[in-house]
């Protein structure tokens, strides 16, 4: 099988929907003249021109506005935010306007949308340049939240979102758009809200999604090494949350441990440790452990984000502490 880049496998989704469906148009900042600000859409405009490759000038709040009115009136728009920092700029739009349009138009009335960009940290770009919104935007019914962690499930699920009837958030990462993987050259879609097992285990459950699930999965090899075996899975989409799956491995393992790249408070794992000892507490051995993101606003300097952010250190500790292993 081909292996290619994350930015490639997001560029074919988007090119092969928009040759499928001539309702389909990208915009946002520097899709079109650009290439992109992370050269997701390059070669675009040269074949689907001006008119479905838009540029925009810096205002998320005004293009968000003008495609929610676009996909209220029967095409399907692309919105592409230069990193979701950004998104909230237009949070308005996304929440008071396309997630709730079906609802209060006693459905009469869809916003097929997708809303892509990069979110969370990618270095050294301080605070206000390094937030995860993903437990944001899946607090909100109406919208579908995707966050997947490589190429093959990015083009797969990109493909499902743009297709989807329904508004879509599509979170990528800086960080991972030159990470490569085996794509099929076929056609392909993968369902939204459908978790994967990414490593099979027996010992113990690991739950993450998005670029932070390469750090689990470090762990994970590392682990191995001394005798504890990981089942890490990947939940792909944090609205709606695949809990069959997540409940189903930790009646295997009876361990569970959530790494997420996010502030603590009312976060996607925060929500998992509900579920999970709501319906599946009589099989847990250890106190489920969750590792985010520090509670404070990113700080700039290399070692403070070390110091904040999930590790493969920090990980290790707490599969430990659920494994009664002495540190």
């Amino acid at each position: 099988m081909r292996i290619i880049e994350f930015r490639e496998a997001l560029r074919e989704a988007l090119s092969e929907e928009m040759r499928r469906d001539d309702k389909i148009f990208l915009i946002g900042e520097e899709v079109a003249e650009y290439n992109g600000a992370y050269k997701v859409s390059k070669g675009m405009l040269a074949e689907f021109g001006a008119k479905r490759v838009i540029d925009t000038p810096i205002a998320e709040l005004g293009f968000t506005g003008i495609a929610v009115g676009a996909a209220s009136n029967g095409l399907r728009p692309i919105v592409e935010f230069m990193t979701f920092n950004f998104s909230l700029v237009a949070i308005d739009q996304i929440i008071n306007s396309a997630a709730k349009m079906h609802s209060m138009s006693g459905g009469q009335y869809s916003v097929p949308i997708v809303f892509r960009g990069p979110t969370a940290s990618a270095g050294m770009l301080s605070s206000q340049h390094s937030q995860a919104f993903e437990n944001w935007f899946a607090n909100c019914p109406g919208l579908k939240v995707i966050v997947p962690s490589n190429p093959y499930d990015a083009k797969g699920l990109l493909k499902s979102a743009i297709r989807d009837n329904d508004p879509v958030i599509f979170m990528e990462s800086e960080q991972m758009y030159g990470d490569k993987g085996e794509v099929p050259e076929e056609e392909y879609l993968i369902p939204i809200g459908l978790a994967d097992i990414k490593k099979h285990g027996s010992d113990v459950t690991i739950v993450s999604f998005g670029k932070i699930l390469k750090v689990a999965m470090n762990a994970a090899i590392e682990l191995e090494k001394e005798g504890i075996s990981v089942e890490l899975v990947d939940l792909r989409t944090v609205r709606p949350i695949d809990y069959e799956t997540v409940i189903n491995s930790v009646k295997k393992t009876n361990r569970l441990v959530i790494v997420e790249e996010a502030w603590p408070l009312a976060s996607i794992s925060t929500e998992i440790t509900y579920k999970v000892q709501k319906d599946a507490f009589d099989f847990l051995d250890a106190p489920i452990i969750r590792i985010t993101t520090a509670d404070t606003p990113l700080p700039y300097a290399n070692s403070l984000i070390e110091a904040s952010l999930p590790s493969v250190a920090k990980i290790i500790k707490a599969v430990k502490e659920v494994m009664y292993v002495s540190k």
